[in-house]
């Protein structure tokens, strides 16, 4: 236990420090080669954890790649314009429409997919609106929050999602349907939270005027309108592959192949360029960690925390939604979002309880925005901010 628990910490450490420029992913991978040669994890450990997340991984490659040629063709540039225009330069509509189409973005194109692409458009667009570095923190924050809070809708929403309906076995739809209004309630609850706490540094009036037209960003308009049919395909693709019980990666990995072929057809992308830029370390980072978490679940931790479930669970079911929904949101706030998720769904798994992992999922998605290493999404979106010159400390 003390060995799996002390390897486990000081990948993170190593994951948050990242010295000498050693990214999260490389940290991960070893620490996974140190569990493996300690004896913290064996072989057929290594082969289970791939069995669990080898779909999650695989849609996650697919959702990036996606976005990132939705990017190249102005597609959320595009978009951030136009909720900005909406607006018409009141500063609490402007918020509150930004907060949405990130929820939007989340969606569709998970949480880190936000972070990735989302900030660095929505902080181009604050400065290029010459706004008080104040607001634009608070815009900056809440954007950030949002990215997480609101990655609950669909499966494809967020790594955490995909993971848990491939252990539990839990179909597009039957996700969609059971998550609809905790999500909506998440929405609403976020946005009203974010207003309230920032409202003094939002200006009431913003001058959009000067901002370029929505119609000017896009590079190909081909593909911009060809895109708005093909997503709408792959959202019914989800819904036929979740009838004949095929993995999610099939689409979600295949569609962006397809559509990365066609953005090449029409002359929209270099296909070379988007496969060297997509963020690798991402992957490597959530295999690496889930191997070293492995080691935790050998050290009995999915054991102590079954029986925590179990006690719960023994007293009401209301007492067990609620208390696995913070459990989880306490471990993700400390560890991460991802290792708690297998972890809580190995435990959940254990008792029979497998409801749960609804209250599992919203802990994990919630819960990381406590401290700034809770999720993959919030770590990708300090980078993002740093390589942009806005440091955000702990406090």
């Amino acid at each position: 236990m003390i060995l799996a628990f002390g390897l486990f910490l000081v990948t993170l450490v190593f994951v948050i420090w990242q010295p000498k420029g050693l990214q999260i992913g490389t940290t991960a991978v070893i620490g996974a080669v140190i569990a493996l040669v300690l004896g913290v994890v064996s072989l057929g450990d290594v082969l289970e954890v791939t069995r669990i997340v080898w779909d999650a991984t695989l849609a996650f490659i697919g959702i990036i790649i996606l976005s990132m040629v939705l990017d190249e063709i102005g597609f959320f540039e595009w978009a951030a314009i136009k909720m900005a225009l909406f607006s018409k330069g009141n500063g609490n509509l402007m918020f509150v429409y930004i907060l949405l189409l990130g929820a939007v973005v989340a969606a569709f194109f998970a949480n880190d997919g936000a972070a990735l692409i989302l900030t660095p458009i929505l902080l181009a667009q604050m400065r290029h609106l010459k706004m008080d570095p104040v607001a634009v923190f608070a815009f900056v924050m809440a954007g950030g929050f949002i990215g997480d809070s609101a990655s609950n809708p669909l499966v494809i929403s967020n790594l955490t999602n995909i993971v848990t309906a491939g252990y539990f076995d839990i179909g597009f739809w039957e996700y969609a349907k059971n998550m609809f209004l905790p999500n909506l309630l998440s929405i609403i609850a976020s946005i009203t939270v974010l207003w309230i706490f920032f409202r003094k540094d939002i200006p009431s009036r913003i001058n959009v005027e000067s901002l370029v037209s929505p119609e000017s960003v896009i590079k190909n308009k081909t593909m911009f309108h060809l895109s708005w049919y093909f997503l709408a395909l792959l959202m019914v693709g989800y819904f036929i592959g979740d009838a004949y019980n095929l993995p999610v990666s099939v689409f979600a990995l295949g569609g962006a192949i397809l559509f990365l072929l066609l953005a090449n057809y029409f002359k929209a992308v270099e296909p070379v360029h988007i496969i060297k830029t997509a963020p690798w370390q991402v992957v490597w980072f959530s295999i690496g960690l889930y191997v070293v978490v492995y080691g935790l679940k050998n050290a009995g931790l999915t054991s102590y925390l079954a029986v925590i479930i179990d006690a719960m669970a023994a007293y009401s079911n209301t007492l067990a939604v609620i208390g696995t929904g913070f459990l989880s949101a306490i471990l993700s706030s400390f560890m991460n979002n991802m290792p708690t998720i297998m972890i809580m769904d190995i435990a959940i798994g254990q008792t029979g309880h497998e409801v749960l992992a609804y209250a599992n999922i919203i802990g994990c998605n919630l819960g990381p925005k406590m401290t700034p290493i809770g999720s993959l999404a919030t770590l990708l979106w300090l980078h993002v901010l740093s390589q942009k010159g806005i440091k955000i400390t702990w406090t």
